[in-house]
């Protein structure tokens, strides 16, 4: 913490909807909010009015702030590098949206300036924080599931299949030339390599562009005076891939993502199936599991004071009382800040992690072009 500081404090860089998450996860950890810098000067003056924190008129005047312990990078892709090298450099601790930027290069840099630094510098895969998926982790740990066969699943959302949606995520400018697979995808291959203890090294993708067109991006304000649709443009980034996947043990995988899946508004699912027995997670239905067995099977409810000793750690409600990503989130920046403290929280995901998503985001996206079998 600064010097004379009883509080930590924390800096939220973006003002969306994730930029509300982390203020939220923040304050839940014991920060005081320093300030908030926004896309424009009129934005962050009236995030701040709302937030009744400080408005900042630029980075530079973000990392100048000596009550500015962390600095929360809640913004689109194209701007993670920089903003997060230059935090690191002013000795500012990160917690960064992934990707952790735009291409691999990015990303690299971005990992060696966090390891030559010794700060923390987190990226939030949070769910990791389920306290089942830590369930299946340790029993997985344990042996109970043997050795692995197949692992398969899919992460589905909808939020696209409006033709007229859009924003900075289509402009591979702004968001980097995969969205699908780079946004969602990215989150369903963390959690199943880090539940599974694979670590995929080959992949077969396909991408597909469902919209062709879609307005350009830039918020809100694609309708006219009369409701009418402005200028659209060709999409570049897929709304759906489909992966083949091989692990360096040679278990093979599969995984489909989409942003086009109707009805489905956030179902991140994974089976993994191996000689002694199953898991299936379903993040819509966070609060339950399902262990196959080859003559029985179970449901396992979430609850306290029951399972593995992270499930009990991060279960704060009784069963029948739902936890979800919300308290995913609160649970991922309560650890990052105990890691700044010199903790070491088991399963907190680091720069580290987010270079080893980029390199496979880069592998997809290299095998979606050549159509064969690709090196991560």
């Amino acid at each position: 913490m600064s010097p004379g500081n009883t509080r930590r404090g924390a800096a939220i860089v973006g003002a969306g909807m994730i930029g509300e998450v982390h203020r939220r996860s923040a304050l839940l950890a014991g920060a005081e909010i320093t300030g908030v810098l926004a896309s424009t000067p009129q934005r962050s003056l009236e995030k701040a009015g709302e937030w009744n924190v400080c408005a900042f008129a630029s980075f530079d005047e973000v990392l100048a702030d000596d009550r500015v312990d962390v600095v929360h990078i809640c913004t689109p892709n194209a701007t993670h590098a920089p903003f997060a090298e230059a935090a690191l450099a002013a000795g500012k601790h990160v917690i960064c949206e992934k990707p952790l930027g735009i291409s691999l290069e990015e990303a690299e840099r971005m990992a060696a300036a966090a390891g030559a630094s010794g700060l923390v510098a987190t990226v939030p895969f949070v769910y990791r924080y389920h306290p089942l998926v830590r369930e299946i982790r340790a029993r997985r740990q344990a042996g109970e599931f043997g050795d692995w066969h197949l692992l398969h699943g899919s992460y589905l959302q909808d939020w696209m299949l409006d033709p007229d949606a859009s924003g900075w995520r289509v402009d591979p400018d702004q968001g980097g030339v995969s969205r699908a697979f780079a946004d969602i995808g990215s989150h369903w291959c963390d959690l199943v390599q880090w539940v599974s203890g694979e670590t995929f090294t080959d992949v077969l993708a396909e991408f597909s562009i469902a919209v062709p067109t879609r307005p350009a991006a830039g918020g809100a304000s694609f309708s006219g005076p009369s409701g009418e649709v402005g200028e659209r443009v060709a999409v570049r980034t897929e709304d759906t891939a489909a992966l083949l996947l091989r692990t360096g043990s040679g278990v093979l995988a599969s995984a489909t993502i989409s942003q086009v899946a109707a009805g489905r508004k956030n179902r991140l699912w994974f089976e993994l199936d191996g000689s002694g027995g199953s898991a299936v997670f379903d993040q819509e239905n966070p609060e339950q599991i399902w262990l196959g067995g080859a003559e029985s099977n179970r449901v396992l409810t979430r609850d306290i004071g029951t399972g593995s000793a992270e499930q009990r750690r991060l279960s704060k409600l009784p069963a029948g009382h739902a936890q979800g990503y919300a308290d995913c989130f609160d649970a991922f920046v309560a650890d990052t800040y105990a890691a700044i403290d010199g903790g070491d929280p088991e399963g907190l995901p680091t720069f580290t992690d987010g270079l080893r998503s980029a390199r496979l985001v880069d592998a997809v996206v290299r095998a979606s072009g050549y159509g064969s079998w690709t090196k991560v």
